[in-house]
C-alpha cells in the first residue's frame, strides 16, 4: 500500500504549487532539473572552461612574445590572464547559451536547457545575468566563496523549481529537454466485462485516480515484480472503494482497471457527442466547419464466462514509439 501512495502522488504532483503556467494560463508538462544533473553539467562546463582558458592563455603568451621579441612583462601577463579568464568564464557560457537556446556544452551532454520562468527561450540579458551572478557568488565565487557556495546549494535544495541564485536574479529555470518515455499501450475494454462496466457508478472516481490508473496500465511493463502487482492491486482497491458494483468473481486486476478506464472514456465520448449535437442544433455552421471524426460507440458486449484469475500484467503490447525530442 505504501508503493501505491507513492505512485499516485507522483502522478498528481502537477496539481500543486510546483506547476508551471504561462501568461496565457497554459500549463506546461515539463521536468525541472535538480541538483544532481545540474552539478554534473556544471562539472563538464568547468572542464571546458579550464581547457579554453589554457588554450587562450598559451596562445596569448605566444602572440605577446612574438610581438615584443622578448619575454612579456608582468603587466602584459596580468592583462592576458584577465582577458583569458573573462573570456573563458563569462564569454563562453553567455555566448553559448544565447546562441544555442539556453544550452552550454555541459547542459547539452546532460539533456538540460535554460528557459525563462514562462518556459520561453532565454535572451542575451538572461544568460549574462546568470553568468555574472554565478562568477560573483557561486562559481568560482569572488565574494566570500565558501559562504556563497553554501548559500547557492541551500537555495537550489529549498527552491521548489531548483533555482540557484543566478536563476532567481535572471528569472530562469533549468529543465530537461528530453522526455523520459512516450505513452505505452493501454489495454482496451475486455469483452467479457463490457456489460458489467456499463452498470458502473463512476461518480466517485476522481480525475487524479483515473490518471494514476492510466499511467500504471501504460507503463506496468517497466515495473518489476513484486512492486508491479503491489501497485496494481493497490490501485484496484482504491478504484473499488469509489465505484459500484464490484467486479465479477475471478476478474484479473489489470482487466478490472482496464474496464473501468475504458468505460469512463466511453462515457466521456458520449457526453462530447451530446454536447456537439446540442451545438449543432443551435449553430449548425460552426459544427460543419469544425466537424471531428468521432469513433463509433458500439453497445457493450454481453457478459461472458471469465477465465480463472491471471497474473496482473496484460498481454505484451506492441513496442511504443521512440521518445519524442523537445526542440
Amino acid at each position: 500500500m505504501i508503493v501505491t501512495v507513492v505512485f499516485t502522488v507522483g502522478v498528481t504532483a502537477k496539481e500543486g504549487p510546483d506547476r508551471l503556467v504561462s501568461g496565457e494560463a497554459v500549463e506546461f508538462d515539463i521536468r525541472i532539473a535538480r541538483l544532481g544533473s545540474r552539478a554534473l553539467a556544471q562539472l563538464l562546463d568547468i572542464m571546458v572552461e579550464l581547457v579554453l582558458f589554457g588554450i587562450l592563455f598559451t596562445g596569448g603568451g605566444i602572440i605577446a612574445s612574438a610581438l615584443t621579441h622578448a619575454d612579456p612583462g608582468a603587466a602584459v601577463i596580468v592583462t592576458i590572464l584577465t582577458v583569458c579568464l573573462v573570456t573563458a568564464m563569462v564569454g563562453y557560457p553567455v555566448a553559448f547559451e544565447t546562441l544555442s537556446g539556453g544550452r552550454s556544452l555541459g547542459k547539452l551532454a546532460m539533456g538540460l536547457r535554460v528557459v525563462r520562468d514562462d518556459a520561453g527561450p532565454i535572451r542575451f540579458r538572461h544568460a549574462l545575468t546568470r553568468t555574472l551572478v554565478a562568477v560573483a557568488v557561486e562559481w568560482p565565487g569572488l565574494v566570500m566563496p565558501l559562504v556563497t557556495w553554501v548559500a547557492s546549494l541551500w537555495t537550489m535544495l529549498v527552491n521548489r523549481h531548483g533555482k540557484r541564485l543566478g536563476d532567481i536574479a535572471a528569472g530562469t529555470i533549468v529543465i530537461y529537454e528530453r522526455t523520459p518515455a512516450a505513452w505505452g499501450w493501454v489495454p482496451a475494454m475486455p469483452p467479457a466485462l463490457g456489460s458489467w462496466a456499463a452498470t458502473l457508478d463512476l461518480t466517485g472516481l476522481s480525475d487524479d485516480l483515473a490518471l494514476a490508473v492510466r499511467h500504471y496500465l501504460a507503463r506496468n511493463r517497466e515495473i518489476r515484480e513484486p512492486f508491479r502487482s503491489r501497485v496494481g492491486f493497490g490501485l484496484a482497491i482504491e478504484v473499488a472503494g469509489c465505484t459500484a458494483p464490484p467486479a465479477p468473481p475471478g476478474t484479473p486486476g489489470w482487466a478490472y482497471l482496464a474496464a473501468v478506464l475504458a468505460e469512463r472514456h466511453r462515457r466521456a465520448l458520449l457526453r462530447l457527442a451530446a454536447a456537439r449535437a446540442a451545438t449543432a442544433a443551435v449553430w449548425p455552421e460552426l459544427l460543419a466547419a469544425t466537424r471531428p471524426t468521432l469513433p463509433s460507440l458500439a453497445p457493450p458486449a454481453p457478459l461472458a464466462p471469465l477465465a480463472p484469475p491471471a497474473p496482473l500484467a496484460p498481454p505484451a503490447p506492441p513496442r511504443p514509439a521512440a521518445p519524442a525530442q523537445l526542440h
